[in-house]
């Protein structure tokens, strides 16, 4: 490529004339901002014919200087290559002018250039010069070396030139390709690609007829069809009207007449056993009044005998331990009388000290247990004296705060009866998330109510909407269930969905969508089946009640024994402590037990009758216990085979009502639907009535009803349907099927020529790809070599490029830089300094220009030292001298004096002052090296 030896400016910004020397490996443009470096560049960049820097045009510096042209003259090297061509041939001189020329033309500014063998001035060129236009001046100067992709480079923005490192990989390899890359072998894989897309469109033009075809040729069949179909329906409904549906109707009343008659002999079976039920219920219903009144009498003797004898128990219990404390008094005081006393006072000090705690101790033992105890009474009384249910914290502090509010409700529990004991834990296991349901018993209140639940964050259900329950069907879990009052609508559904099975064998009968449960509460629901646990605390009916009382009472008894022993301790603590503190105030306890023998003995004969006493009360209490807890019993089960008897009476005063009223005009229908089957029958012919073809046919068309429906939609379908009732159409069908025959063989022959193009687009790409690998590795030996000169180690790996469009538009270059052999950097990796990034663009930049059949060039480069210490100036200096090319580099003038080191020549930009016309030339600093 050609070096530049000088430029002249005329008119050009606001520069009137001069000449500048360009015969220098490195030149330095210096000046303050706005002083026109930037325009220098933009000059050389016209006359090369580049882009200017950004947003500016040629345009631009013209019209500033008013004179209606201008002139940029530039002398170049003109040397023969390595292959001994010139690069500006056929001009033979070792230097060339060019030039160009930009004038004003119908108000609008152009331009032209022109080449000219040796040295020219630009009043000669006025006079003699063939101008050529910007295409064949471009391709003039492609030839010399300064390709497009060259003149990309050249063109870069200011400040970009030190940013190539910043480029993608894909955009760098897409670079260095149109520098090095062959031409002739882009344009064969480009015009095979488009080749093979033309026999695409081609080949999809040729499918698409294709598909008319087919879709003409399948609307004729379809027409065929429909005309076949047409036929066929016609022929169907007329069989259906005359012979299928009255054979159907005679069938449907034979079945109809059988059924009825074995539902009238069944309705006057069920009236007998109805009438033996309702006999059966009111007998046992009386017989229950009376057992009911026995049982209560039983009971409420029983329990006013056990509140006696719990007075008894009471006291004979007080006595018994007023003598026992007696009893151990004077067994202390013996102990004291046998007791030394020689023992030092410090030993009896802590003697009553440890007495004194350990009588603290069990003291509040003591407390703690007699709390308990009459927590647990309490708790007792009131669940003997009513039905309620345990609730917990939550729910006693929520339904106080109602009671506050003056909102009446129930517990779900309170209302809830269990008839049947064997189901009572499988119902349980059901209702267990509802145990704490609130039933309010105004619905006005229920926003009120919503209301306070919020504020209290209570997490059971508050329930306003509530229906009397409605009668359980058999078997159902509602049955075994009676509420005391109006339940919720969704729990009475929810019992009376859930059908009761003994075990799940037994469920295999029932439909496939029933709910069921068994006693042992495993249950099966729409979400499948598993078993829900039976808990282990009940909450709802008697039963529940029941259990809660007898826990309470062994937790009572459990607790009295406790206290009783609890005291006893308490009663022998306190006598060491007595005995300790007696001890240090002196020995007296003889004078005490003589003063007390008489208390004692009296005591000590008490005991025996006493103790005596005390256990034939416990055991009369404990049998009275039991005694009403059988009559409760008793009761209960009174109770619930009384409700069950009153539904059993009930249903069977319904059942007989109900088949009074149904049975005559059910008997009248059959009169009459024995009437209409002879009248049907007569005249059929025999076969047609034979039960065998009669039942196949119902099968076949799914009875009278299916058939008419049948009838009915042919009908509709001949009625609205648009029917092709000419016999051409199935002529036109064969004619267009051989057509569609013909097509599909040359579509056949269009798809293997679009696929030997598929064949020769991968042979070029192929050959594409191959001349891509050797392009790399070219520039990678570039980048190599510039590494070397720089100091710093390259690696250039050549990508994976497969043959195929997808890899190959994917491909990138990755270059790997080690600087000071602190490890690999990639080309925007952001571990880098400044000046290893403008290293790094250099390298980049300069390995784009180098060509071995063509050596040298030039290259602008703006302000590379910008943000660079004065080490790394010195080191991009360095590398710029190592190198061939010519570097045109603009510096501002607060850089460090190093940037000048490297340069050979220095050009100095100066501000045009406000009064001249015309700014002041550039000023040429050349250095003489000895």
């Amino acid at each position: 490529m050609f070096h530049i030896r000088d430029i002249e400016l005329v008119h050009w910004d606001f520069w009137r004339r001069f000449t500048l020397p360009l015969d220098a490996h490195i030149i330095t443009i210096v000046g303050p901002n706005g002083s026109g470096k930037t325009t220098l560049l933009d000059a050389m960049r016209t006359l090369f014919a580049l882009r200017c820097s950004g947003k500016r045009d040629f345009r631009r510096y013209v019209r500033r200087a008013n004179a209606g042209f201008a002139w940029l003259r530039a002398t170049v090297s003109n040397q023969p290559g390595s292959t001994g061509k010139r690069p500006f041939f056929p001009c033979l001189k070792d230097e060339v002018t060019l030039a160009c020329r930009v004038k004003r033309a119908g108000g609008d500014w152009s331009r032209e250039y022109c080449i000219e063998d040796g040295l020219v001035s630009v009043e000669v060129l006025e006079e003699t010069a063939q101008f050529i236009g910007l295409r064949d001046y471009q391709s003039r100067l492609a030839y010399a070396g300064l390709t497009p992709a060259i003149a990309k480079v050249l063109s870069l923005e200011q400040g970009d030139t030190d940013k190539l490192c910043e480029y993608s990989p894909r955009a760098l390899l897409d670079l260095v390709f149109d520098v090095f890359g062959d031409k002739e072998v882009l344009d064969n894989y480009q015009a095979a690609r488009e080749e093979q897309k033309t026999a695409q469109h081609e080949l999809e033009a040729l499918a698409l007829d294709l598909e008319k075809l087919k879709a003409q040729a399948e609307a004729r069949r379809l027409e065929a069809d429909r005309f076949l179909e047409w036929r066929e329906l016609q022929h169907e409904a007329g069989a259906l009207e005359a012979e299928a549906i009255p054979r159907l109707e005679i069938a449907e009343l034979q079945a109809e007449t059988a059924s009825w008659r074995t539902r009238l002999k069944r309705a006057r079976t069920d009236v007998i056993e109805a009438i033996a039920t309702r006999k059966a219920s009111e007998d046992r219903v009386a017989g229950l009044a009376g057992e009911k009144a026995q049982a209560e009498a039983l009971l409420t003797d029983a329990t006013g005998r056990l509140q006696s004898l719990d007075t008894q128990w009471l006291s004979a219990r007080d006595a018994m331990r007023d003598v026992e404390k007696k009893l151990a008094e004077r067994d202390a005081l013996r102990e004291r009388v046998a007791r030394e006393h020689g023992e030092a006072a410090l030993d009896s000090e802590n003697a009553a000290a440890g007495a004194y705690n350990d009588w603290q101790a069990v003291r509040a033992k003591v407390r703690e247990l007699t709390a308990r105890f009459e927590e647990v009474t309490a708790r007792l009384r009131e669940t003997q004296g009513k039905t309620g249910s345990p609730q917990d914290h939550e729910v006693q502090r929520f339904r106080a705060a109602l009671n506050d509010a003056g909102i009446e409700h129930r517990l779900l529990a309170e209302i809830t009866e269990v008839t049947d004991a064997s189901w009572q834990g499988a119902l349980e296991a059901i209702l267990r998330p509802y145990r704490s349901l609130i039933l309010l018993e105004n619905e006005s209140d229920r926003h009120e109510a919503w209301a306070l639940g919020e504020r209290e964050r209570f997490r059971h259900f508050i329930v306003s909407d509530r229906v009397p329950c409605p009668e359980a069907s058999p078997g159902s879990l509602l049955e075994v269930v009676r509420f005391a009052g109006e339940p919720p609508k969704w729990l009475a559904e929810l019992l009376g969905r859930i059908r009761r099975v003994d075990n799940a064998q037994a469920a295999a009968k029932l439909p496939r969508d029933q709910d069921w449960i068994t006693r042992e509460a495993y249950h099966r629901e729409r979400r499948g089946a598993r078993h829900l646990g039976v808990p282990h605390d009940f909450w709802f009916g008697e039963l529940a009640r029941k259990t809660r009382l007898e826990a309470l009472q062994k937790e009572v008894a459990e607790l009295d024994k406790q206290l009783a022993w609890a005291r006893k301790k308490q009663d022998e603590a306190e006598s060491a402590m007595q005995s300790a503190r007696e001890k240090l105030l002196g020995m007296q306890a003889a004078e005490l037990l003589l003063a007390r023998s008489a208390e004692f003995d009296a005591a000590e004969q008490d005991r025996h009758s006493l103790q005596s006493a005390l256990e034939t009360a416990e055991a009369a209490r404990n049998q009275a216990r039991a005694t009403v807890d059988q009559c409760k019993e008793s009761l209960a089960g009174i109770a619930i085979e009384a409700d069950r008897r009153s539904r059993d009476l009930n249903q069977a005063r319904d059942v007989i009502k109900r088949l009074a009223t149904e049975s005559r005009p059910q008997r009248l229908e059959q009169t009459a639907r024995l009437l209409r089957l002879r009248s049907k029958r007569r005249g059929m012919p025999a076969e047609w009535l034979e039960p065998a073809a009669l039942a196949e046919l119902a099968e076949h068309y799914g009875g009278l009803s299916g058939a008419r429906n049948e009838l009915s939609r042919l009908k509709r379908r001949i009625a609205e349907g648009e029917w092709p009732t000419d016999e051409s159409v199935l002529i036109v069908k064969e004619k267009l099927g051989l057509e569609l025959q013909q097509r599909e063989a040359d579509y056949g022959q269009r798809m293997a020529y679009s696929e030997r193009t598929r064949q020769m687009v991968d042979e070029a790409r192929a050959a594409y790809i191959a001349r891509l690998r050797a392009t790399v590795r070219q520039y990678g030996k570039n980048l190599r070599a510039l590494g070397e000169l720089a100091g710093v180690g390259v690696e250039c790996p050549v990508p994976v490029l497969d043959n195929d469009d997808g890899t190959l538009a994917s491909a990138g270059l990755e270059v790997a830089f080690d600087f000071d052999q602190k490890g690999a950097q990639t080309l925007n990796d952001g571990e880098a300094s400044g000046g290893q990034q403008v290293m790094k663009s250099l390298i980049l930049l300069i390995g784009l220009l180098m060509d071995d059949a063509r050596p040298g060039g030039f290259v602008f480069i703006d302000e590379p030292f910008a943000h660079l210490d004065v080490a790394n100036i010195d080191r991009v200096g360095a590398f710029l001298r190592a190198t061939r090319a010519q570097y045109l580099i603009t510096t501002p003038v607060t850089h460090n004096a190093n940037v000048f080191q490297p340069a050979q020549l220095t050009l100095v930009t100066r501000k045009k002052k406000p009064a001249d016309a015309w700014a002041p030339p550039i000023g040429v600093l050349r250095r003489h090296i000895d």
